[in-house]
């Protein structure tokens, strides 16, 4: 028998030579080596979550995946948004001048959303002068007000603030007004400013449920410090002017920043079509604001009483994620100019 070319050898048949080889079968040791960063990987897609899709990966006990659908996608984009890093703390003030529009339900389904999605520490804080309710839409574990973490000489670590703030299923903290009305209402712009110096050390986002006043004393250390604004009104006539009429003031008094890139919420406060056209209120906030979300009834919201996720209708719950997604959209710009 004749001599057998070397394996490798193109002669043989076998294709090309490993590397470090050439014809002959002459090795080259500083030739080009393979490495297994060359090797192509194959990314597992994953499982449906639900419908046909996932009733067929289970039957097939896994062999047949359709993969996520274009609504499991779309999810899958909206809590990436939420989730996004933030620039130190990220504080946003919620407000209306008109009461009974869903301003402080708002606060608590935005911060719901970001505290059970996200995984640092979300706070909402109640700035209403007039008795504000925040603190009742949580379990309530604590008597301490703002005046209380005021007042407390010993704040050094997390748990120290802890113990002012009541925490809700979702792992949004809220930190109560005063109780009484008129220590409430001396709650000023200086002590608010306080508040929010505490707060940004132990907080990465920080919501603020205003009261229904411009002019009430806090209300200017509130405008000052927030990093967006996310304005409340009803499907109502007049509600959508307070809102307009907010937007007004703002502009006029040295925040049409805050105007330019207000979120624009619109509460359904009852099941049915409202009495006012949608899509015109869309466009005229629109026209003027970043954005605009419309919140569907919801009976479990109209309770006024502790807010579960759980209990929401899920296109509700789908509402305050695209609401969630749409301010967290601002988390990745440096705001460290706002002072404190």
């Amino acid at each position: 028998m004749g001599q057998q070319p070397p394996v490798g050898d193109p002669q043989a048949g076998y294709g090309q030579p490993p590397a470090g080889y050439q014809q002959g079968g002459q090795y080259h040791p500083h030739g080009p080596q393979p490495s297994l960063d060359d090797v192509p990987l194959r990314r597992a897609k994953k499982s449906p979550s639900g419908g046909w899709r996932k009733a067929v990966h289970h039957v097939s006990g896994g062999a047949i995946n359709p993969g996520l659908s274009a609504e499991e996608l779309r999810l899958q984009e909206l809590v990436a948004r939420i989730r996004q890093p933030v620039r130190g703390d990220y504080r946003i003030a919620v407000l209306s001048l008109k009461g009974g529009v869903g301003k402080t339900t708002t606060t608590m389904g935005l911060g719901s959303i970001f505290a059970s999605i996200r995984g640092d520490r979300v706070i909402a804080v109640d700035a209403n002068p007039d008795f504000g309710t925040l603190s009742q839409r949580v379990p309530l574990q604590t008597r301490s007000t703002v005046r209380d973490l005021l007042l407390d000489p010993a704040i050094q670590r997390y748990s120290d603030v802890r113990r002012h703030t009541s925490q809700g299923t979702s792992r949004l903290e809220v930190l109560a007004s005063e109780r009484d009305p008129a220590a409430s209402e001396a709650f000023n712009d200086e002590e608010y400013r306080a508040v929010a110096r505490i707060l940004q050390r132990f907080y990465n986002i920080i919501l603020t449920d205003c009261g229904t006043g411009l002019m009430h004393s806090a209300m200017g250390g509130v405008l000052d410090l927030a990093h967006s604004l996310v304005l409340i009104s009803s499907a109502a006539i007049d509600g959508a002017r307070s809102a307009a009429a907010t937007l007004d003031w703002l502009s006029l008094h040295g925040h049409d920043h805050l105007v330019r890139n207000a979120v624009v919420v619109i509460n359904l406060p009852r099941e049915g079509s409202p009495n006012v056209g949608i899509q015109q209120l869309r466009e005229y906030f629109l026209s003027r604001c970043r954005a605009v979300h419309i919140i569907p009834y919801d009976s479990h919201l109209s309770e006024g009483a502790e807010i579960d996720l759980h209990r929401l209708h899920k296109t509700t719950k789908r509402a305050y994620v695209e609401l969630a997604a749409t301010v967290a959209d601002e988390f990745g710009i440096d705001h460290r100019r706002y002072g404190v």
